[in-house]
């Protein structure tokens, strides 16, 4: 089927937590937001792209995206897919637009709205999942997604041609994710504001539900709190457990040193975003100083040529790029390729609640071969989507609608 891209239509998404959902120690009264962009074409398909925010600014990001998805019309979006790396790149690269970043703030989220429904859309008109466009791609195709410029220094064409066709290998095994499903960790047991006795309560309740794997928030003024909290984590949850603490950049270097070294006794899996998402230096000297302790970020990391100076500097552990964060569903492919060649784990933020990259962690398995390890789980804003994410015992179902899995409930 052949679709033309006929105009453009961005919507205001925003979503109220209550109750202490949501917060942790930078962002405590969160509102969950979308600057959605949807592309309308001749056949009645509509694709649509989200990017994440906390709700204040939302509506500069819907218009950043009003302003920039005008290129698209007019192109049919098989067509514009083939080539996509070079669309990526001009619209990144718009004369006057481009001094608002460049690859950064509103207009960088704005071109991860437009990327995605880009993919969503060319995933509904072959009428099949994202997963499943994404791993039934040869390496040419997918490196033809790709803008690859300002990386070449440690990603070029040929090493991701390299990279891709080498998962070959194996590949028919780690195509079992596709009946198992894909192993969630639950990130809402220990929102900031919630009391201890929610903790421990949400911890009993993620164990019930299947989940071995669970995050606290941290980034108190008094650490001693953030201690006494995980130490009821650890003691609820059991020795087996995997534990991961998330400061969301409340700490300074010395303050994180500080603070770490209180939380060896519980055994972090990781600990996540510690201090200044743009300072590469100071995680590099934090991942040397706590070592074997890991150091996990991405949340807040804004592209390619950041990613590729942590992955340079051996400054993180796990990698956690969200494709609502960077520009895009193409963005987040070339990161993934970059953190393979250096061996770091891919696992995503999910601005989404897992909607689009449930899809994304089935490729990065399958055609890219990273491990598969777990995925961030947030049920916060299930009964707004109209293909929700399902997760059942702790595990991830493999989504069969066309697309992306971004469409909201009418």
């Amino acid at each position: 089927m052949h679709a033309k891209i006929i105009g453009v239509e961005t919507r205001d998404k925003r979503f109220v937590l209550e109750n202490g959902a949501g917060s942790d120690a930078v962002h405590t009264v969160p509102q969950y937001a979308y600057a959605v962009c949807v592309l309308k074409t001749d056949v009645n398909v509509e694709g649509v792209g989200l990017t994440f925010t906390l709700g204040e600014g939302n509506d500069l990001v819907c218009r950043a995206v009003d302003y920039l998805a005008q290129e698209l019309v007019g192109r049919e979006i098989t067509e514009l897919m083939a080539d996509f790396g070079s669309i990526f790149a001009a619209l990144t690269d718009s004369p006057c637009y481009r001094w608002l970043g460049p690859h950064k703030g509103v207009i960088h989220l704005a071109l991860a709205s437009i990327t995605n429904a880009c993919f969503d859309l060319w995933a509904k008109v072959k009428g099949v999942p994202l997963w499943k466009l994404l791993i039934d791609l040869k390496p040419e195709e997918i490196v033809s997604l790709l803008d690859f410029r300002y990386v070449e220094d440690l990603m070029t064409r040929q090493e991701a041609l390299d990279i891709l066709n080498a998962a070959k290998a194996g590949r028919a095994e780690r195509e079992g994710v596709l009946k198992t499903g894909y192993p969630g960790y639950d990130t809402s047991v220990g929102w900031f504001n919630y009391p201890d006795e929610l903790v421990v309560e949400n911890t009993k309740r993620a164990m019930e539900k299947g989940f071995t794997a669970m995050k606290l928030k941290v980034g108190s003024a008094d650490y001693e709190r953030d201690v006494r909290r995980a130490k009821l984590i650890r003691e609820t949850a059991g020795d087996k457990a995997t534990i991961m603490v998330d400061a969301n950049q409340q700490w300074t270097l010395s303050k994180a040193l500080t603070v770490i070294d209180k939380l060896k006794s519980i055994n972090p899996y990781w600990v996540e975003e510690p201090t200044d998402p743009d300072d590469v230096l100071a995680h590099q000297t934090l991942a040397r100083a706590v070592h074997p302790i890991h150091i996990a970020l991405g949340e807040h990391v804004s592209n390619k040529v950041m990613f590729k100076n942590y992955l340079q500097a051996n400054a993180m552990s796990f990698n956690q790029v969200d494709a609502l964060r960077v520009g895009g569903i193409s963005e987040f492919i070339l990161i993934s390729l970059m953190s393979r060649k250096c061996n770091i784990p891919v696992i995503p933020h999910v601005g989404d609640m897992g909607q689009i990259h449930q899809h994304m962690v089935l490729f990065n398995h399958i055609s890219v071969g990273h491990p598969k390890l777990f995925l961030e789980c947030i049920p916060h804003l299930q009964k707004y989507f109209k293909h929700p994410a399902r997760i059942q015992d702790g595990v991830y179902a493999v989504p069969q609608e066309p697309g992306s899995s971004s469409d909201f409930v009418d």
